[in-house]
């Protein structure tokens, strides 16, 4: 239950590609009358989560419900966005029944959470809860996963690495500050490879009382990720941080870009060149919208890793120019006109 007189959040959180937006599309499609409003955090320089969102065609969501923070992590911009962007919400005549933050897949949950303790905002919202979306998949492959053996090995393996790998920490930082767990995508993996991933997992828990739900395509009910009552803002000492001794994160760890294209007749064809670009210069994340010539709906582009999904969303609205470009994020230092000049290949 939600503190007396307080406006309920949930902060989704997990990794690149997991299965965050989707997650929300599924809430919004089952809110049944529930006013959720969304607050969606981007990384890079192209809003397509929010288009996703914005275009999903369910009937009341409007765009005044989504408010997107373009300026790279929430726990970089508590300050100047975050906050404003809250009271703007539960200022409005008709507040939101329930406030659902879409944190980027680069970002530290724990700051955020700290951040509703604020006392413009301490008053009126409680952190519901924190909800992680982890690609089980990837987990299963040995991705993203808490391995320490393993990321030694890739540290010795490499002269340029001199420190922790980023991924690992922010993997960890979101997986330990959780009131809840979605173990997403198992309709990829056997049951034996699901048993094994669960049981990862849980041996990185710290607090026996969360939660690990296994779906598939995201689809978890409102009732189960809505209401956890967890007040997260008066629970912080049980959600250890790599960060609690004062170090900032350093996003220099992550660079993104946009490719803007030309009209692609043949998505297929590029997928192929995406998945051999991520193959090669080892590209963690490539979403986006692509103009297809003769169709009037727009075409949808999401990777993480070299699985890719593709869909038409929305047709293109009058007077909007069609335009096809890609937003990739990578760790630093990726080639970008290597990898622009190999996206763009006839």
């Amino acid at each position: 239950m939600a503190q007396l007189g307080k406006i309920p959040a949930t902060v989704i959180t997990g990794f690149l590609g997991a299965g965050k937006t989707t997650m929300i599309r599924n809430m919004l499609e089952n809110a049944n009358g529930k006013r959720i409003a969304l607050i969606i955090n981007e990384f890079g320089d192209l809003g397509v989560d929010r288009g996703i969102i914005n275009g999903c065609g369910i009937e009341g969501c409007a765009e005044d419900d989504v408010v997107e923070l373009a300026n790279g992590c929430i726990c970089c911009t508590v300050a100047d966005d975050f906050l404003p962007t809250i009271q703007g919400l539960i200022d409005r005549e008709t507040p939101p029944d329930h406030i659902v933050i879409e944190t980027s897949g680069l970002a530290l949950p724990k700051p955020l959470v700290k951040a509703f303790n604020w006392p413009e905002v301490r008053s009126r919202v409680t952190v519901d809860g924190v909800v992680a979306v982890l690609d089980g998949a990837a987990l299963r492959d040995g991705l993203f996963a808490h391995d320490h053996h393993a990321v030694q090995a890739q540290r010795e393996a490499d002269e340029n690495l001199d420190h922790e790998s980023p991924l690992e920490e922010l993997f960890e930082e979101q997986l330990l500050c959780a009131d809840m767990v979605v173990l997403n995508k198992t309709d990829l993996l056997s049951d034996e490879e699901r048993i094994k991933v669960e049981a990862d997992i849980r041996a990185e828990l710290k607090k026996p009382s969360v939660k690990i739900i296994a779906t598939e395509h995201s689809r978890v009910e409102n009732a189960i990720l809505l209401g956890l009552g967890a007040a997260a803002e008066d629970d912080l000492d049980s959600r250890p941080s790599h960060h609690d001794d004062g170090h900032e994160h350093d996003h220099d760890d992550f660079d993104s870009f946009v490719v803007s294209l030309d009209a692609i007749n043949d998505p297929e064809a590029l997928e192929k060149r995406l998945v051999n670009v991520v193959r090669e210069f080892d590209v963690l994340r490539i979403k986006g919208f692509l103009d297809v010539p003769g169709k009037p709906m727009r075409h949808v582009v999401q990777g993480v890793g070299e699985r890719f999904q593709r869909y038409f969303d929305r047709p293109w609205s009058d007077g909007e120019s069609r335009r096809s470009e890609l937003v990739v994020i990578g760790l630093h230092g990726i080639d970008r006109d290597a990898i622009e000049a190999a996206i763009k290949a006839a």
